[in-house]
């Protein structure tokens, strides 16, 4: 289990992926806490077979992919973009999940699930809510949108990039997107978004996750952006 101790960040960052007491929803950056993506003690076991995926939930891999990874993230936090994408200087860490898309994803093996936690701010919300249009309207296309938007990521909360002005130029740059097509799909399926991303931040604290990232790979739960050995290990326990 990953702990913040491991690397010497900002203050910011550690407030900002500490979830706040009590699960609350959308209600801005957490107050206290020593671990990203944390698990409370005395949590229930987790098993990916007690995960709830269904058709609004994005993924990428074969649909029968014999391991299936739950994925719960906020795409204002820096260490989902350090085990995602990388770039995150006070997070010096490889990132893992494009190693587990090239050796396990794209060979068939490996399906990755990704469920929203969207508790940083205002901007996580409205990323989640554009998530789901985008995984509605461009499914084949939904990872290019995803990585973009991780790597955009600056300023940790409601700064910078990720309102929804920022999120539709940086759409309506990539090949194959009519961002104003998905600025209406928001407008019109807003409420129906947030129940899913609620849905999927409850879920999130019936297993005793506090924080982002989080995986569920089995039975195990990786609580913070480790390294890609941990997750290799999950993965090929399964595999055999």
């Amino acid at each position: 289990m990953h702990t913040l101790q491991k690397f010497s960040v900002p203050i910011s960052i550690i407030i900002g992926c500490a979830l706040i007491a009590g699960g609350i929803y959308f209600s801005g950056r957490a107050s206290s806490g020593d671990q990203a993506g944390a698990k409370t003690a005395g949590a229930p076991a987790v098993d990916i077979k007690k995960v709830k995926i269904s058709d609004s939930d994005p993924y990428i891999g074969k649909k029968d992919a014999k391991v299936t990874i739950a994925f719960w993230s906020d795409y204002q936090c820096p260490f989902c973009k350090a085990v995602e994408v990388g770039g995150v200087s006070q997070i010096p860490l490889e990132p893992a999940i494009p190693l587990i898309i090239k050796n396990y994803v794209n060979a068939g093996k490996v399906r990755i699930v990704f469920k929203d936690f969207a508790f940083l701010g205002n901007d996580s919300k409205t990323a989640a809510e554009y998530e789901h249009a985008v995984w509605e309207t461009y499914p084949d296309k939904f990872y290019t949108w995803r990585e973009a938007m991780m790597k955009a990521q600056d300023e940790e909360g409601d700064k910078g990039f990720g309102n929804e002005a920022t999120i539709l130029k940086l759409t309506a740059a990539l090949p194959g997107f009519d961002a104003a097509k998905l600025k209406s799909l928001v407008a019109a399926n807003q409420p129906k978004y947030d129940a899913d991303i609620q849905s999927d931040m409850q879920e999130a604290s019936s297993f005793g996750i506090q924080g982002t990232p989080a995986f569920i790979i089995g039975k195990k739960l990786i609580a913070g952006a480790d390294q890609p050995a941990s997750f290799t290990a999950a993965i090929d326990a399964l595999l055999k």
